[in-house]
């Protein structure tokens, strides 16, 4: 298993559109996909924004770059996902996923 994170930054009110936007759009069309398995949003308050890290959990590389095309480390953030969002990593990171419950 493979976990892909990514991090953005947003406003207190942009928030919770910003989650439902993930959770009416995104997630859907996540888990239509092949491999992909699962997913977490973490938030944080820093200064005065919200940090906002998600990770999704897919079988392998491979289908990563299926949803991801080659560039495997490229972030895929639409542009309605990238108005909800003050800021945020236009490259991801992945990580074998070593342990889990």
């Amino acid at each position: 298993m493979i976990a892909r994170v990514w991090s953005a930054r947003t406003s207190e009110s942009l928030l919770q559109p910003y989650l439902d936007h993930l959770t009416g759009n995104v997630v859907p069309q996540l888990r239509a996909l092949t491999g992909f398995a699962g997913f977490t949003v973490f938030t944080r308050r820093t200064g005065g924004e919200i940090e906002v890290v998600v990770t999704t959990i897919w079988d392998s590389l491979e289908k990563i770059t299926a949803f991801a095309g080659i560039d495997v480390e490229a972030a895929v953030v639409p542009p309605e996902a990238a108005a909800l969002l003050t800021s945020f990593d236009h490259r991801v990171r992945h990580y074998d996923v070593a342990l889990g419950a």
